[in-house]
C-alpha cells in the first residue's frame, strides 16, 4: 500500500472516529448530560479528540503493515450516567448512536459511489479521475465506517456493544460485566491474535464486514 493512500486512510479513520464520539456526546446532551458539551467535545476540531496512540500510531501501524483489520479510536467523550434521565437505558442509547453514525456514513458514501458508477459513462474526460481517485476514497470511507461500527458493537467492555448488551442483564451482573472494561482491550487483542477452539474474532469481523458490503451492493 502506498504511503499517500495509507495517510488518506488514516485521515478518514480519524474523522470517522471523531464523528462517532461527537454523536455520543450530542445524544448524551439531549438526554440530560451536558458533560461532553461543557468539556468542549461537541466539535469536529481534531485537537479535542485525537489520542496520539489510538488515533494515530496504532491505526498507522496496522495500515502500513497490511493488516486485514484496521482499528483506531478518538478519545472517548465524557459521559456522566448520573445525569441521564433513564439510567442504563439511556447509556445504551448513547452507546448505540456512535456505531449507528458510522453505519449512516457508510450508507451515504456507498450511495454516492453507486451514483457515480451509473453516471461515469456520461461524464467524458472525468472517468479516470473518478475511477482512480474518487472511487477508492468513497470505498475506503464505506469500509472503514462499517469496520468501526462492527468493531464497536462487539459485546466486550469497554466497547459500545457491551453497554447495549448490559441492558439485558440484571443490574448486579451488568455492573460486574462492565467492570471488565479495564482489561477489555487486552481481551480484544488476545482474541484477535489467538483463535480459540476454531473461533477467530478477526475472522468474524471480516465475515461481518463482507456481509455488510454485500448488503450495500459493493
Amino acid at each position: 500500500m502506498g504511503i499517500i493512500f495509507g495517510l488518506i486512510m488514516l485521515v478518514i479513520l480519524v474523522f470517522s472516529a471523531i464523528l462517532h464520539e461527537v454523536a455520543h456526546g450530542f445524544v448524551a446532551d439531549r438526554l440530560g448530560d451536558p458533560t461532553a458539551r461543557l468539556s468542549g467535545r461537541l466539535t469536529l476540531n481534531p485537537k479535542k479528540h485525537i489520542d496520539p496512540f489510538m488515533s494515530i500510531a496504532l491505526p498507522l501501524i496496522l495500515i502500513l503493515s497490511g493488516s486485514p483489520v484496521i482499528f483506531g479510536a478518538a478519545k472517548p467523550v465524557p459521559v456522566d450516567p448520573f445525569n441521564l434521565k433513564e439510567g442504563r437505558k439511556d447509556i445504551a442509547i448513547v452507546s448505540l448512536v456512535g456505531p449507528l453514525t458510522n453505519v449512516l456514513i457508510a450508507v451515504f458514501a456507498s450511495l454516492i459511489l453507486k451514483g457515480l458508477k451509473l453516471s461515469t459513462p456520461v461524464l467524458p474526460g472525468n472517468s479516470d479521475f473518478i475511477f482512480f481517485i474518487i472511487y477508492p476514497i468513497l470505498l475506503t470511507i464505506t469500509q472503514i465506517n462499517l469496520l468501526l461500527a462492527i468493531f464497536n458493537l462487539l459485546p466486550i467492555p469497554p466497547l459500545d456493544g457491551s453497554k447495549i448488551f448490559a441492558l439485558i442483564l440484571p443490574e448486579k451482573e451488568a455492573s460486574i460485566f462492565l467492570s471488565l472494561g479495564s482489561i477489555g482491550f487486552f481481551i480484544l487483542f488476545f482474541l484477535l491474535m489467538f483463535p480459540i477452539g476454531g473461533f477467530s474474532l478477526g475472522g468474524l469481523i471480516f465475515n461481518l464486514l463482507s456481509f455488510s458490503e454485500k448488503l450495500l451492493g459493493l
